[in-house]
């Protein structure tokens, strides 16, 4: 849509800040603008450029996408941070617990950014040799979701799986953090209060997976971009 309209009305560049931005071209600096700036400067503008049905049909469509979006400026700056990380491996290992008896602590751990569509992103996250989960992380009405979607090796789905949360802050362009939802704490009551976290460093070359429950460390792992 975005890419329609701009080669189609070269006069206007679109940009996703916030809940939505533009900039008319010969404007400078671009202008960030909010919703009743965003309408004012559009009726100003496009009253001289189209009819009064483009007009409509084009703003109606504009306020449908960023509706649908409802995501901060930060979470969408990670979602986007993510996706051009599209095929790069993460690697490395459970830092927490520190119980050498625990089940995971050494066993090598990636995380492979492996589908990325402009609503969802799949990671698979081998541990060791088992194949079996994947992060499944969403945009969805007013954040980010992530979801562990656990299968067999013959692809049936787990009888726990798809457990996770949503977004119920801002976070950061590098930094998520995911709240047990509801489906979470009927499938797995002693999670629902679990917190998940994504985190990456400022040169996107590590990637932290952190899990709280209760408010307390439960696991922790770091991964180095391969």
């Amino acid at each position: 849509m975005r890419d329609s309209l701009t080669n189609e009305y070269p006069d206007i560049a679109f940009y996703h800040v916030g809940e939505f931005s533009l900039e008319l071209r010969g404007h400078q600096p671009p202008k960030r603008l909010n919703w009743n700036q965003l309408i004012i400067s559009l009726e100003h503008f496009l009253s001289h450029k189209f009819h009064t049905t483009t007009f409509l049909l084009l703003f109606t469509t504009m306020i449908g996408q960023a509706t649908f979006a409802g995501q901060t400026e930060s979470q969408d700056a990670f979602f986007q941070q993510i996706s051009s990380l599209c095929g790069v491996h993460f690697v490395g290992r459970s830092v927490f617990p520190e119980d050498p008896g625990d089940a995971w602590r050494d066993k090598q751990l990636v995380a492979n950014i492996k589908t990325c569509t402009a609503e969802e992103i799949r990671i698979p996250f081998i541990v060791g040799d088992d194949h079996s989960r994947t992060w499944i992380l969403r945009r969805v009405e007013g954040g980010l979701q992530l979801k562990h979607d656990h299968r067999h090796a013959d692809g049936t789905p787990d009888t726990v799986t798809l457990y996770g949360g949503t977004t119920n802050d801002a976070g950061s362009h590098l930094s998520q953090s995911f709240p047990a939802d509801a489906y979470t704490a009927g499938l797995i009551p002693e999670a629902s209060t679990n917190e998940w976290f994504l985190t990456f460093s400022e040169d996107g070359n590590e990637l932290i997976y952190y899990l709280e429950r209760n408010g307390q460390p439960r696991f922790k792992a770091v991964l180095q971009k391969e």
